[in-house]
């Protein structure tokens, strides 16, 4: 049957590489040209799909690519539109007019794809491609919906499934109810772009002075600071009428009417407000589509499902039975999903095994090593580095940690992770003072080894969740032993550890064996605005300007000779065991 590349141009853009059925390599363009949510044409991620697999362009017979609306088609023809956009969005750049831009955006990304758009957008992907080096190929354009539907259904352990989509939008749509059944989807209910609960959220983001399509959780975050309130505006603004989302104003009036009550309201109220109002449409949503399918077992996609507040409440009260969240649910996904669809045509009852998160690429001990000599740092021998990383975790010190390859999606699941203790604060405090700046009130996320799931948390369900696209309760009496990961109001969003990564798995038994605590706090490996780290040259760079005083990558360890610029904070850790 041969390869299926996919590909996706826009925010986030990335590739992913399949062949007959089973999943190669995936990555996005941020990770290699080192601008966070690149939007430029995947030209390096597809250098990296081919060189992972040993492929030449001449080999690859199908391409697919996601979106062809009127809005993405424009930024394929005029690409200085998209970048413009990037400058504004990312505030590199202060717009012009800005709520004429708004204006702008909120229309045409409205507009649904027509054929024109369609044609126009394979005329110019076509063009792109072979100027970059493919000749003899089959371009398949996918709709934006059915490719993150794609992700959800194909990737889930289910072999049918009720499938929803829900994004800020995408050719013309903000969300999608779907069924798995024998290998195929097949459309239920679509929600028009002028509906979309995805642009209610972005623009309470901008509205906050923060970055939509990126800052979103920080909104999730803040909604905790506030006092609660039996009085919500905004949850009249969306009626669910059975399996569709109905706004009552278009996009440009909601942004009016947010506006004001942004003006009148402290912004942890306003945040709030729109959180409670995603959660309790969503559910209602959620709850509709199961009462229709009758099929409970329930897996989703899309930008909104990154919100893992809501995906709680979805998975607390729609009456669902089984879950699957996509971890790379948002526009960043779009590539593998586009990839997914088209196989899925071709091998009958296509089912992927995803357990496996980790599709980039892995560096061998001898370039390993090559770097390390070129940042003139020397390493020291240790035998086993799960035994030594556990041993500097449970003497309170902050651990980078570098092994494999490096996950797919915006979460670090243990192999270009920053570890530290559970339950110290400091470590909290210093890693935000020092790295990743966050804000005071986002708190950090943990790695739970799987088997102490129902020990630590309230409203465990007996899933999987190890890729940290699900919000649980800590249990009140394991808070204060997991205080750097748990937010004010007790949640915390987990990697449930099992098998899927062995040596990361070693180390935090080795950590339990010294300390009780089944548990470490878990964040991503880079530094403040910047993507994950990818290689040993940016983890040694990082290492070195951050100032901690240890990195583990690969087998060797390494001691930074500038990590008395980072005091080693007090440990609070109890070798005692708390976990039973």
């Amino acid at each position: 049957m041969g390869y299926v590349l996919g590909i996706w141009d826009g925010h986030d853009s990335g590739a992913a590489l399949l062949q007959d059925g089973k999943i190669l390599f995936a990555i996005n363009e941020e990770r290699l040209t080192r601008r966070k949510l690149e939007i430029l044409f995947p030209e390096l991620s597809i250098e990296a799909c081919l060189n992972y697999a040993k492929v030449k362009k001449e080999e690859i017979n199908i391409i697919a690519a996601a979106t062809y609306d009127l809005a993405k088609t424009l930024t394929r023809l005029f690409p200085g539109l998209k970048e413009n956009y990037y400058q504004v969005r990312r505030k590199k750049k202060y717009p012009s007019y800005v709520e004429t831009q708004k204006k702008w955006k909120l229309f045409l990304t409205g507009i649904r794809p027509t054929h024109f758009t369609k044609k126009l957008s394979e005329i110019l992907l076509i063009r792109k491609l072979r100027h970059i080096g493919f000749k003899n190929f089959q371009l398949f354009l996918v709709d934006h919906h059915t490719a993150h539907a794609a992700c959800a259904a194909y990737c889930s352990p289910f072999s049918d499934s009720t499938v929803l989509t829900i994004d800020g939008v995408g050719d013309g749509l903000s969300a999608s109810v779907q069924l798995l059944q024998n290998g195929k989807l097949t459309s239920l209910a679509k929600t028009s772009a002028q509906d979309s609960l995805g642009v209610f959220f972005e623009l309470i983001t901008f509205l906050l002075n923060m970055r939509e399509l990126e800052d979103e959780g920080k909104v999730m975050c803040l909604a905790d600071m506030a006092h609660p309130d039996l009085k919500n505006p905004m949850l009249d603004f969306f009626t669910v009428d059975g399996l569709t989302v109905k706004a009552a104003y278009s996009p440009e009036k909601m942004f009016l009417k947010l506006k004001e009550l942004a003006f009148k309201l402290p912004w942890e109220q306003f945040a709030w407000m729109g959180q409670k109002t995603l959660e309790a449409k969503l559910v209602e949503l959620f709850k509709n589509a199961l009462n229709k399918t009758q099929l409970l077992d329930t897996s989703w996609a899309g930008g909104v499902a990154s919100n893992i507040k809501a995906n709680q409440k979805i998975r607390l009260f729609s009456g669902l039975k089984n879950w699957f969240v996509f971890p790379h649910m948002g526009d960043g996904g779009l590539a593998l999903g586009s990839a997914l669809y088209v196989q899925s045509l071709m091998i009958p009852n296509m089912k992927i095994s995803f357990t496996d998160p980790y599709l980039g690429p892995s560096f061998t001990e001898d370039e390993i090593a090559k770097t390390a000599k070129n940042f003139n740092l020397t390493y020291k021998s240790t035998g086993s580095i799960e035994q030594k990383g556990a041993e500097i975790l449970a003497d309170g010190n902050i651990l980078l940690w570098f092994q494999g390859r490096m996950e797919y999606g915006p979460r670090a699941l243990g192999n270009r992770s920053i570890l530290a203790s559970a339950e110290n604060q400091e470590a909290k405090t210093l890693l935000n003072k020092i790295l990743k700046r966050r804000s005071w009130f986002q708190p950090f996320c943990p790695t739970i080894l799987f088997e102490s799931a129902n020990h630590l948390l309230e409203d465990w369900d007996g899933n999987p969740s190890p890729f940290m696209t699900m919000g649980y309760q800590i249990k009140p009496e394991q808070r204060k032993k997991m205080e750097a990961v748990t937010g004010p109001d007790g949640s915390s969003r987990p990697q449930l550890l099992q098998n899927e990564n062995l040596i990361y798995r070693n180390l935090l038994e080795n950590y339990q064996k010294l300390t009780g605590y089944s548990s470490v706090l878990n964040t991503s490996f880079n530094r403040h605005g910047e993507p994950l780290v990818c290689s040993p040259e940016q983890a040694f760079s990082v290492f070195l300007e951050a100032g901690f005083p240890y990195l583990i990558i690969g087998p060797y360890l390494f001691e930074n000779p500038n990590s008395d610029l980072v005091k080693k904070f007090k440990n609070t850790v109890s070798r005692k065991s708390c976990v039973s």
